[in-house]
């Protein structure tokens, strides 16, 4: 691959990685107790133009 689509898919996947941590991180602090729970998180992603998905789950501890 090239260097410029190294460099490319790096700046995506830092930015999906700081919105996605600022939005959960969010969501927690306005939702009503989250203390001792555990959710589910899910990431679907897709390119536009390309037949592909991706699927990442995981848990989240709450705060």
């Amino acid at each position: 691959m090239s260097e410029h689509f190294n460099m490319s898919m790096r700046k995506f996947l830092k930015q999906v990685g700081v919105t996605s941590q600022q939005a959960i991180e969010e969501a927690m602090r306005n939702a009503s107790d989250t203390s001792g729970k555990t959710y589910t998180a899910k990431v679907v992603l897709t390119v536009e133009g390309m037949d592909f998905e991706h699927v990442v789950t995981g848990k989240i501890e709450g705060i």
